[in-house]
């Protein structure tokens, strides 16, 4: 696509500010096991509990199926632990978190991706756009991932919730990803399969939020707060102009 031909809302995006789960690794296939897991060591071995927790979080234990915009969909390991406690884990919430945070980096090696990311991130990268990653998930798994899949040096930005800048919906890792490249918010296209993605967006001032449905969104959940939904990542390579302005 030239750029005369790019909608005015794309043409004069030179930065892409992604989310991880859902929109990177497809959600159903990368976290189902993780979720079950996770319940398990909230419930310490009570298969009951671990299926009450799952349901109070987001997750329909007998079907997989994970609500959007739900804890488990949405949330960071902090509010996820909290959770978990609220709904009937006994476990003390600082240890959970910890406990937590290490299953989720350790879930990084065995996510499946979207598309080819090495391949992906690469024609993005010659293309010159600016490219980031803004996660619920940890900084260590975040970074994990990327060298798994080999992008990780096409990347200008990683953060993750313990990265010091802030939550989603926060408009913090946007405006981080902005310092970080010397460009405006407006530049910045967020691409994410929830609408915490999203909102962030809105929050800071993206000039594009583009969703997906490779996560636990769908058309209608998702509809209201973006400016484009695509299949998967791969659509935004036709939407973008053919170079970057930075």
């Amino acid at each position: 696509m030239n750029a005369i031909d790019t909608p005015k809302s794309a043409a004069a995006i030179a930065a892409i500010l992604f989310d991880k789960d859902g929109t990177l690794i497809g959600y159903d296939a990368s976290w189902g096991p993780v979720n079950r897991e996770l319940a398990a060591i909230a419930a310490q071995g009570d298969a009951a509990l671990a299926d009450r927790l799952l349901l109070a979080c987001g997750m329909d234990p007998v079907t997989g199926h994970v609500k959007a915009d739900s804890l488990l969909a949405a949330g960071n390991t902090a509010e996820i632990a909290a959770g978990l406690i609220a709904a009937g884990s006994s476990c003390d919430e600082r240890e959970l978190t910890v406990r937590l945070d290490r299953l989720f980096t350790e879930a990084a090696g065995k996510s499946v991706a979207v598309t080819d990311l090495k391949a992906f991130f690469a024609r993005l990268k010659g293309r010159g756009f600016k490219l980031g990653i803004a996660s619920s998930d940890n900084e260590a798994s975040i970074r994990e991932l990327a060298k798994r899949f080999g992008f990780d040096a096409d990347l200008d930005f990683v953060a993750g919730y313990d990265s010091g800048h802030g939550t989603k919906p926060q408009p913090g890792m946007v405006l981080g990803f902005c310092r970080a490249i010397g460009l405006t918010p407006e530049r910045v296209a967020v691409v994410g399969d929830n609408n915490h993605d999203l909102h962030m967006g809105r929050n800071a001032g993206a000039g594009l939020r583009v969703a997906v449905l490779t996560g636990t969104g769908s058309k209608d959940s998702l509809a209201a707060d973006s400016d484009y939904c695509f299949d998967d990542i791969t659509g935004l390579e036709n939407l973008l102009p053919d170079r970057a302005t930075v």
